[in-house]
């Protein structure tokens, strides 16, 4: 929520000594004597003031000249309005969700051809969510985390689109930057257990009153030797009361029945959906889950930012000045 003060002058005073100059200016010019410009008289010349020819030319110079000191008047004017420096106070109330998201992703070869389709899910996922934190972590044999829990929700789509790009081309050198960490243990891959509990540890504010998910896609094919199995994941994972979400990628080579069997009983045992990458279900049930939980707004301090509002103003100088110049070339002319 925004609300925005009435605009003020920082420097208020500029724009009332700029009115009291131009109206001295004014005094002194109407009360100044007037008396013909120098010059070398010429015989026989007053009648020309009074000449048809003469007069019309006259009228014009003297209405340029007017025409020059008011724009000229204006320009100071709007100058003025610039240094007064026009601002306003944008205060922002920024509303949190009390939810914290976890986005976990397999990035092992089995689940290459799945990245950016799984990267394309999460950011239609994430495109539906207001005000929950959101982290990301990928994993293989280790894990690294992409982004911690935050709701700065243009860093967190800056981070899909490239891991999108990233994941599209897996093998790349794109790809392994972005996946840089998540292949510590040489030789193995995929270990499934421990990505699902290095995702939990991102989790944080245990003294709160939050709802916990975690959006979990892999295949479940293990190549080797985990520290925590998937059971053993699930059990950690619940004891911090955590929600898990699953998104089964199934690869006819490295998946069967057992791998989706064992990570459908295990998703269903912490209370969360499971769901293979193709079912056309999938987004619409995990945000109608997720948001089933009840929600607290917390509102956190007003951000106060001061907003410049002298757009009107230098729009206005620019005319004058122009006009200026417009005048001047005329009266040279």
């Amino acid at each position: 929520m925004v609300t925005t003060s009435p605009t003020v002058l920082t420097f208020g005073w500029v724009p009332w000594a700029a009115a009291g100059l131009l109206v001295l200016v004014l005094l002194a010019g109407w009360l100044a004597p007037r008396r013909r410009s120098g010059g070398t008289p010429v015989a026989n010349t007053e009648d020309l003031w009074t000449s048809d020819h003469l007069r019309p030319w006259v009228r014009r110079y003297r209405a340029w000249r007017a025409g020059g000191a008011v724009v000229v008047g204006l320009g100071l004017l709007a100058a003025a309005g610039v240094v007064a420096q026009p601002v306003a106070v944008e205060e922002r109330a920024r509303i949190l969700a009390n939810r914290d998201i976890v986005l976990c992703l397999d990035v092992s070869g089995s689940m290459a051809s799945f990245g950016s389709q799984v990267a394309d899910t999460f950011l239609e996922l994430v495109d539906s969510f207001e005000g929950e934190r959101i982290a990301m972590s990928v994993f293989n044999s280790t894990s690294a985390t992409i982004f911690p829990l935050t709701d700065d929700y243009d860093l967190v789509r800056e981070r899909l689109e490239e891991g999108r790009r990233a994941l599209d081309r897996a093998g790349s050198a794109r790809y392994w930057e972005f996946v840089a960490g998540s292949d510590g243990i040489e030789g193995e891959a995929s270990l499934i257990g421990d990505g699902l509990a290095s995702c939990a540890l991102l989790f944080d504010q245990f003294d709160a009153e939050r709802s916990r998910s975690i959006i979990f896609s892999t295949d479940n094919a293990v190549w080797g030797t985990p520290v925590y199995t998937l059971p053993e994941a699930t059990d950690l994972v619940m004891a911090r009361g955590v929600v898990v979400h699953g998104l089964f990628g199934y690869h006819p080579t490295y998946t069967g029945q057992v791998e989706l069997l064992e990570m459908r009983r295990e998703v269903l045992r912490t209370g969360g959906l499971f769901y293979e990458l193709d079912d056309p279900d999938l987004v619409d049930g995990i945000i109608a889950d997720v948001q089933s939980y009840q929600e607290v707004d917390m509102e956190t301090d007003p951000e106060r930012i001061r907003v410049d509002r002298n757009d009107a103003w230098v729009r206005w100088l620019a005319l004058a000045t122009l006009a200026v110049v417009v005048v001047g070339w005329r009266l040279r002319e």
